[in-house]
């Protein structure tokens, strides 16, 4: 292990090493031994760069966040409605492939983690914003009070929910494969709105 990381440098290994392990096992179980010892270092020198274990769990949940947003951006170049089924498409590969790690983001969230509900706020805002420019209405994004603001937000925890229950099956028995899951999702924006 090279020990002459800029200091920056050292701290992305670290988050790196916790974006890793929160694969397996829910951010408040991540061992700053485990992850100290990983990154080659003390214990000590972890808490250099972090002056404490919630700033490094808060480092860790805000780079899963971002990854998410990352993972789940379309590309560009696609019509607004195929961004959202691409978007989709992301969200529930994501979902399916980091579930252990998913599950414990929103329940982080949803534990009243003050860390975990900012970051998992500001990240279903981010999704919100998206789903609402696909469909046509950027600047609703801006108005959370608005209905159509509150029904996207709404929709995208009924599709998470979906998401997580669904990749949690054995295969063989999903009722759907992910393409029709994403489908009856974006039928249920479209039967939403309506409502």
């Amino acid at each position: 292990m090279d020990h002459r990381l800029t200091a920056e440098d050292r701290k992305k290994q670290l988050v790196r090493i916790g974006l890793m392990m929160l694969r397996d096992k829910p951010i408040h179980e991540l061992s700053i031994d485990a992850i100290a010892g990983q990154a080659g270092i003390s214990r000590g020198l972890l808490f250099h760069y972090f002056p404490s274990k919630r700033d490094y769990y808060v480092a860790v949940i805000s780079a899963a966040g971002r990854r998410l947003l990352r993972v789940t951006k379309p590309d560009d170049r696609l019509p607004d409605d195929e961004k959202l089924r691409e978007m989709l498409v992301q969200f529930v590969a994501f979902i399916a492939r980091r579930r252990t790690a998913y599950i414990s983001f929103v329940r982080g969230a949803a534990g009243g983690d003050d860390y975990a509900v900012e970051v998992y706020d500001e990240t279903r805002a981010g999704l919100a914003k998206r789903v609402l420019t696909y469909l046509g209405i950027p600047d609703v994004a801006d108005e959370p009070a608005s209905r159509d603001y509150l029904r996207v937000h709404a929709w995208l925890s009924y599709t998470e929910d979906l998401a997580i229950e669904w990749s949690g099956l054995p295969e063989d028995d999903r009722p759907y494969t992910a393409d029709s899951l994403i489908t009856h999702a974006i039928e249920a924006l479209h039967t939403l709105r309506k409502l």
